[in-house]
């Protein structure tokens, strides 16, 4: 079933019943500003003969006169008698903001008309798409328009929910943006990672708890935002239970509907990372990890280990895999494989020859040749969600490549080489054992993250060394590992062969530093986080 439109027409008529009378359309001077000024859409010569200029009505707009009296400039109190406009069905019908959803009524019916008239309404999708994906320019040319009917129908004093930063930004949000869920995205909650709707409820993550926020969200205007959404991806199917999609800031935005979703919980949920600079000193304020260890951390990227980040959902294993590839040689060629765009490494390492793919299952199955053939200097493959990603790690390990970065969804790193050997077999077939003695000599290190009960707060669980011998006994040692009752680390001197090897063939200088800075951090343990008292 091809993609349902989004239809202005019937999200008009469903809230504010029949439009206006029509404007009248003639023939433009060439100066006239086109659409294409606010989006990248150029109709071909049958969709739009020539450019138009829009004759507005001779009256003017007659004055805004909600149902209920505007509220004082200065007045706090809700209207107690809010009755909506005949036809009209406010989103979120909150007495005090009876005049406020009778204005966003009112000025979507008026933009409504103006792009029906223009018969432009594949160019007004595209300001949409473009607005909520996060463009500047289009967002503006909505709010910009907004607050000229808000001035011609004085309708300025009209008092808009606390939610949201002005009056302009709540019609705006209310008619064609992300309703009352705009909040999360003020500068207020740029620390918190994640914002779920589900039903009519919104709730932000604020202080490592999920809050319930005072905002709703109806059934209509959600199934509206959803569609708004879906514009991003054209190739999605409307009628999948499951979406998901990225905003331009890189939030990833992922829907659940019916019947996945329980009937009247259909979800939309926001995530995005909130470190603001990826150093390892940013993750060491933030008690990720010791500070201590950060020169550390600094000799063994510039030595070039294969390392592993792993953990349960939500534990900051992208963030910190980010993090280590900011450390990387910008001079050397890299290729980077992800299921979806989330790490922004043309702004990690600009200017660095890194080729960033997208693909998944059998679309990465199918590269996996020429990925091995590549003469990249290090990969990065930033989510092995299966058995085809895992395989293709590796066996690009397995031709001797090294700066191997990969993220890996487990709770037990001890059980690395097994859990991702049976991903593999099931995938592609072979002998476990085997399997799992090459996952265990394609990685160097394991490093393992995890959540505390406060969720915005992540730890550095440990990190362990991984060795094959040659009788095939896999070893996985611990070099460092975090004690929950104290918020402290405490290291070991451990240097495994396949370590060792690999470090005097980088660099053996870097090596030796490597084992000064690794005794010294054993000697002084335990190191306590910088967060332990907040």
């Amino acid at each position: 079933m091809a993609q349902e439109k989004f239809s202005f027409s019937e999200a008009v008529r469903s809230r504010c019943g029949p439009r206006s009378a029509p404007l009248q359309i003639s023939p433009a001077a060439p100066a006239q500003p086109s659409w294409s000024d606010y989006v990248d859409y150029n109709p071909s010569p049958q969709e739009a003969p020539g450019p138009v200029r829009v004759t507005p009505p001779a009256q003017p707009e007659p004055a805004f006169s909600p149902t209920v009296n505007c509220l004082p400039a200065q007045q706090t109190s809700p209207a107690p008698n809010f009755a909506p406009v005949q036809g009209c069905s406010p989103l979120y019908a909150d007495p005090g903001y009876g005049p406020f959803y009778d204005l966003c009524a009112r000025i979507m019916a008026i933009f409504f008309r103006d792009w029906e008239d223009k018969d432009h309404s594949r160019s007004a999708l595209e300001i949409q798409k473009r607005a909520i994906i996060g463009y500047e320019k289009e967002k503006n040319f909505f709010k910009n328009r907004i607050g000229e009917l808000v001035r011609s129908l004085g309708a300025e004093r009209v008092r808009f929910p606390a939610w949201y930063s002005s009056l302009e930004d709540g019609i705006y949000h209310e008619n064609w943006g992300l309703a009352g869920l705009a909040e999360w995205f003020e500068p207020v909650f740029a620390g918190s990672s994640s914002a779920k709707i589900i039903g009519e409820n919104m709730f932000f993550l604020e202080n490592g708890r999920m809050a319930l926020k005072p905002q709703k969200i109806s059934k209509e205007r959600k199934d509206q935002l959803i569609k708004a959404f879906l514009l991003l991806t054209p190739e999605e199917r409307m009628d999948k239970a499951y979406h998901e999609t990225y905003l331009l800031d890189g939030t990833r935005v992922t829907i659940f509907t019916s019947p996945m979703a329980k009937a009247g919980q259909d979800a939309i949920i926001f995530r995005r990372y909130v470190v603001p600079n990826l150093s390892l000193e940013e993750q060491a304020r933030r008690g990720t990890v010791p500070a201590a260890a950060i020169p550390l951390f600094k000799t063994m990227a510039s030595i070039g280990f294969n390392v592993a980040f792993v953990g349960a959902v939500r534990t900051a294993k992208t963030t910190f895999l980010s993090t280590w590839q900011a450390l990387e040689d910008p001079t050397l060629e890299g290729v980077m494989v992800e299921t979806d765009p989330e790490i922004p490494l043309d702004r990690l390492l600009p200017g660095a020859p890194i080729l960033q793919l997208i693909a998944d299952g059998e679309d990465l199955k199918r590269i996996s040749k020429n990925l091995l053939r590549s003469d990249a200097d290090y990969f990065i493959l930033a989510e092995a969600r299966d058995g085809i990603a895992l395989d293709t790690a590796v066996r690009i390990a397995s031709k001797g490549t090294k700066r191997m970065k990969m993220t890996f969804h487990t709770r037990s790193p001890r059980l690395f080489p097994l859990e991702a050997a049976t991903e593999i077999v099931k995938s592609t077939g072979g002998d476990l054992n085997l399997t799992m003695q090459k996952v265990a000599g394609s990685f160097d290190y394991i490093f393992h993250f995890i959540q505390l009960s406060d969720k915005s707060r992540k730890r550095l669980k440990g990190i362990y060394q991984m060795n094959v011998d040659e009788a095939g006994e896999i070893r996985v040692e611990p070099v460092c590992e975090y004690d929950p009752k104290t918020d402290s680390w405490t290291f070991r001197y451990a240097l495994g062969p396949a370590q060792e090897e690999y470090g005097l063939e980088s660099d053996w200088q870097l090596l030796e530093l490597m084992k000064q800075q690794l005794k010294a951090l054993a000697d002084g343990s335990p190191y306590a986080s910088e967060a332990s008292h907040g």
